[in-house]
């Protein structure tokens, strides 16, 4: 049998950008990322806020698709994901993904450096990306590493 770990999660919507997903589904995709308890806060934002963040915590001059903040290791893991809805809109619109499917991408991949993983070394990538493959599969949607960023 299955262990379930907990899951406390807070979504913030801080962009009135169209088409974003529900709390229900934000849920479902870090639900099914989970191995083992998390204490999320997830907020959307839009443009400014992003590029705000990014040039304050990564001292990158311009939005990102989503960032990843771990405050605490010891379980529950305690963090904050921030995903940017113009950037994921424009990602999704370029790369010819479908909007929600990228969502869920980014959100699996965001709960995934939140419990350890990182894409830093080769190894590391290819784990973390064979991980977010399986569980985008197992939601039923395709493969996000499929088409690459140019």
């Amino acid at each position: 049998m299955k262990e379930s770990h907990q899951l406390s999660l807070s979504v913030q919507y801080a962009s009135n950008a169209k088409n974003l997903p529900t709390r229900q589904q934000f849920r479902r995709w870090v639900k099914i990322a989970l191995e083992q308890d998390v204490q999320m806060t997830l907020r959307v934002v839009n443009e400014a806020e992003g590029r705000e963040l990014n040039k304050a915590y990564r001292g990158k001059d311009y939005a990102t698709n989503v960032l990843t903040f771990v405050y605490d290791d010891a379980s529950p893991i305690c963090g904050d994901v921030v995903i940017c809805a113009p950037v994921v809109a424009r990602e999704a619109r370029e790369q010819g993904k479908d909007l929600l499917a990228h969502y869920a991408h980014l959100t699996l991949h965001a709960a995934l450096h939140l419990q350890g993983y990182d894409h830093e070394k080769t190894r590391e990538a290819e784990r973390m990306e064979a991980r977010e493959t399986a569980l985008m599969l197992k939601l039923r949607y395709p493969a996000p590493y499929l088409i690459r960023d140019v």
